[in-house]
Formats: C-alpha cells, sequence, structure tokens
C-alpha cells in the first residue's frame, strides 16, 4: 500500500493475571514513527514467545510491547490495539505516524501496540528488498536465487511468521498485562489479523474496527491490479468531470497511454538526486517504473492530486516529478516493509489458494500492472516454504462482536465490495464508504471522532455519521503551485 499497521495505567509497570501469567515488565520509553519524526512517551517491554509454539524447545523470540497509556487516569479496561498492513510493516511505526487519529479514543482508553513477530523490533525478519523483484525485471530464475539468499540470512525459522501464529501472541499480551478484552483496529493486511483473532478468541474481543478491508476468504495478489486499474479509471474520469481538470489535461487516459507505450519500448536513464541522502544517481524509469509510482500514488488523496499533472509532465518529456515520486515511494517500502514476514503471510495464507478461474485473466494482462506481481511472487512461493495455516483461516468471520468497516471509493487494492465479502457473516456490522477516498480510512475528515464513538458505544446506531460525506478531498493540481482556489 497503504501503505498502510498495530497499538495500562501508566503506574503499572508489572502485572500478574494469575499465577500462572507470564511476567511483562513495562518501563517508561518514547517511540517514533522514524529518525526524522517526532518522538512521544510510551511503557515498553518485551514478551518471550516461543519460536514454534508447539515446541517447547525451540528459540525464544523477543515480542515487543508498546503500551501509550490513556489521557484518563482512570481507563477503561480494554485498549485499542492498532493492527498494521503490509503485511511486514510494525505496529509502532504505524501508530507512530498516525497518533493524530487515535487521539480521541486515547482519552479514555490506552493504546496496545505489539509489533508482530517478524516485524519492527519483534524478531525482525527483513531482507534487502531488490527493485528490479519488486518491478518484475528479473527472471524467474533469478527471483529464486534472490529469495534462497534472503532465506539463508533470516535469523529465525520462516515457516513460524504467519498470522495463525502472530494471533496466539497478541493474546498472551492481553493476558499479561491483565486485560479483559481488546478493541481490535486493523488496516489492509492488519484487518486479516483482526478477523482472525476475533474467531480465535471471541471472548476477548470487545469490538473490530476493520479499515481497508481484506476479506479471510480472498487470496491476495491477482486481483491488485485489475483494482489497481479500476482505480486509476476513476481518477481518469474524476479528471473529465472536473471542467479545470479537463482543460488542463485533455484525453489524460490517452497521454497515459502513450506515456507506458514509450516507456515499454525504451526506458529513459536520468541522473537524480536520492531524496534522502542528496546524492547524485543514475535511474532507469521505464514502464515499470511508471506502474509502480502510479499505483502508490493512487493510494491516498492528496497524492492522487497529483497523478494527472504528473502523467502530463511526463508525456512531454520532464520525467523528473514523476520520478521523484517513484523514489520516494521505494524508499519508504524498503523502509517499513520486513521481508521476510511478507513472504512468509504470501506464501502461506495466498499463493496457495490463487485460481485462475476465479479472476478475470485478461484484465489481469491488460491492466498497467499487468501479471508481474503476481509472477514474481509465485516465483518467491515456490522457494519459500509454507508455515502453519488454520483450517478454518480462509471462511468468512462469523461473529456477533461489532464490526465497522471502512472503504475508500477510489481504494486502489482494497474496495468497497471487499467490505460486503467480510461482511457476510457478521451479525453486528456497520459499514462505511467515503466517496472518493483511497486506502485507509482512519484519518480522514471527522473518522477519528466516529472511530472513538463506536468503540464507545460497541456500535453506530446513535451515532450521527453524515459529517462524513463533508470529509475533504483535494482538487486535482492543475500546475505545481497545487491545486486552484
Amino acid at each position: 500500500m497503504t501503505r498502510t499497521g498495530p497499538l495500562v495505567p501508566l503506574i503499572l509497570a508489572l502485572v500478574m493475571l494469575s499465577p500462572s501469567a507470564t511476567a511483562l515488565e513495562l518501563t517508561d520509553c518514547r517511540i517514533s514513527a522514524g529518525a526524522a519524526y517526532p518522538s512521544m512517551k510510551a511503557r515498553c517491554g518485551t514478551l518471550a514467545r516461543h519460536e514454534n509454539p508447539d515446541d517447547p524447545d525451540s528459540p525464544l523470540l523477543d515480542i515487543r510491547v508498546v503500551v501509550v497509556p490513556a489521557l484518563n487516569l482512570k481507563p477503561e479496561a480494554d485498549p485499542v490495539v492498532p493492527l498494521a498492513g503490509g503485511p511486514g510493516q510494525g505496529a509502532v511505526q504505524f501508530y507512530a505516524s498516525y497518533a493524530h487519529a487515535f487521539e480521541y479514543v486515547r482519552r479514555n482508553r490506552d493504546i496496545l501496540l505489539v509489533d508482530q513477530r517478524g516485524t519492527g523490533e519483534s524478531a525482525h525478519m527483513g531482507c534487502p528488498i531488490d527493485e528490479e523483484i519488486i518491478l518484475g525485471q528479473f527472471s524467474i530464475e533469478q527471483t529464486v536465487e534472490f529469495t534462497q539468499e534472503c532465506l539463508a540470512e533470516l535469523p529465525h525459522d520462516p515457516r513460524y511468521f504467519t498470522t495463525s501464529v502472530a494471533v496466539h501472541d497478541l493474546d498472551a499480551v492481553r493476558e499479561a498485562l491483565g486485560y479483559p478484552t481488546l478493541n481490535l483496529y486493523g488496516v489492509s493486511y492488519g484487518s486479516r489479523v483482526a478477523q482472525h483473532y476475533a474467531r480465535r478468541y471471541p471472548n476477548s474481543t470487545r469490538t473490530i474496527v476493520l479499515d481497508g478491508v481484506v476479506p479471510p476468504q480472498l487470496a491476495l495478489g491477482p486481483e491488485i491490479a485489475i483494482e489497481a486499474q479500476k482505480a486509476l479509471d476513476n481518477i481518469f474520469r474524476r479528471c473529465e468531470e472536473d471542467a479545470d481538470c479537463r482543460d488542463r489535461f485533455p484525453d489524460l487516459a490517452e497521454s497515459f497511454s502513450t506515456l507506458k507505450n514509450k516507456l515499454s519500448a525504451k526506458s529513459v536513464r536520468l541522473r537524480v538526486a536520492h531524496p534522502v541522502t542528496g546524492t547524485d544517481e543514475f535511474l532507469s524509469f521505464g514502464n515499470q517504473e511508471l506502474a509502480a509510482a502510479i499505483r502508490l500514488l493512487a493510494y491516498h488523496p492528496n497524492t492522487i492530486a497529483m497523478i494527472p499533472l504528473l502523467i502530463s509532465e511526463a508525456a512531454d518529456g520532464n520525467y523528473r516529478p514523476l520520478v521523484a515520486q517513484f523514489q520516494m515511494t521505494m524508499l519508504d517500502l524498503s523502509e517499513s516493509i520486513a521481508l521476510g514476514m511478507h513472504n512468509a503471510v504470501m506464501c502461506t495464507e495466498d499463493a496457495p489458494f490463487y485460481d485462475e478461474s476465479r479472476f478475470d485473466k485478461q484484465a489481469l494482462i491488460g491492466s498497467y500492472l499487468g501479471s508481474m506481481q503476481v509472477d514474481a511472487l509465485t516465483a518467491i512461493c515456490s522457494a519459500w516454504p509454507a508455515g502453519p495455516i488454520d483450517d478454518d483461516f480462509k471462511e468468512p468471520l462469523a461473529t456477533d462482536t461489532p464490526a465497522l468497516l471502512l472503504s475508500g471509493a477510489a481504494d486502489p487494492i482494497t474496495p468497497p465490495a471487499y467490505a460486503d465479502m467480510a461482511a457476510m457473516n457478521l451479525r453486528r456490522a456497520w459499514l462505511l464508504t467515503l466517496e472518493h477516498q483511497g486506502h485507509g480510512q482512519i484519518g480522514v475528515g471527522c473518522m477519528p471522532r466516529i472511530f472513538e464513538q463506536f468503540i464507545v458505544a460497541a456500535g453506530l446506531d446513535e451515532v450521527d455519521i453524515d459529517c462524513r460525506d463533508r470529509s475533504f478531498v483535494m482538487p486535482f493540481f492543475l500546475d505545481f503551485s497545487g491545486p486552484t482556489p
């Protein structure tokens, strides 16, 4: 993605639920989204968990746990637990990036953050992310070779980093800290974790919020390119319906097609500055780089607003603005995603369930992304060992637990139809779709207030949600000064 992940009173440094519970000591600390971001106070600790839950002799992993205490000195007993996306992003990093969206709910509830095993500082399972593999420029043989090198570098057995294992870690943290129930917020892949935790631990789940919903029965992969194309077509349609955008960028879809064909025939080679170091470097920008840049720009309305201008400039030969966006998105991806954990999930929970009869293969091939992502993932998973997956993992969640499902009408990866799929057996579900919004709604407009009110009431029946229709959507940029007033 997106982009796309999860979050005891301050006076408690040690909590024991029962004589048999595991101790989890929390001490003062500070967390942030990265070196360039401000930090915030929290309480941090680690919980030791066996690598293989079924083998008490297997190595121990340190699971990072962070509590951001409620502002109220006498908070409610059930914390809010953000679960990050990716798969591969750490919950602490995700929360620190979106902390503003949780401030209303933090008034009376702790935020509990658990870096899922393999991410963040929980037995991190990272490998260098090779851009050429992401862009589909490696052969199958090269991709398999790179995957085998990644496997050889990993510090832990990659089989035991799946969702089915991770939900037990989360409940062990809940038990160690003495929380009776949890309010789960899952974004993107995190919505899959939230649903499976609620399946395994229904009595420990008070509410569920799924944002950018991944339905359990869906195998992510083939549909990504198809949905990305639909989202891009929608952007072109919006521009055509907007008089200023239409006049400034006539025939935008045709301009994109021409640009795509030009870069397919021959990449351009540019000397550009690295977005962090400022050091000049040479970069080859072709059709696959174009596809990667557009896909990630389509995640958020603020970057969607720049797509027509960036396409128009590139079509006229000015590639630098689009290349700069590509550089930044790829850098963010490589720094935020733990590739080993990502592959453990995808190669156990998605790739084995691909069924060509269930998706439009012609639409996949005809999309601007094409089949490159599916081809690369299939090659990776041919070498990656599958891990534990529960027998009922791919079944829709059936529960009476209150569930709020959030979607963006312009989401390029988890469209509103996915929320409909996930909700089929949710007996107390509220589905909200925000017009022209992208991937992840928690920070949009009045959604932080609606989120808090849903948590408080464990439902939306008495909550005024009309404010969502007034959510700001960035107008299209007509030049680099920004949108028109």
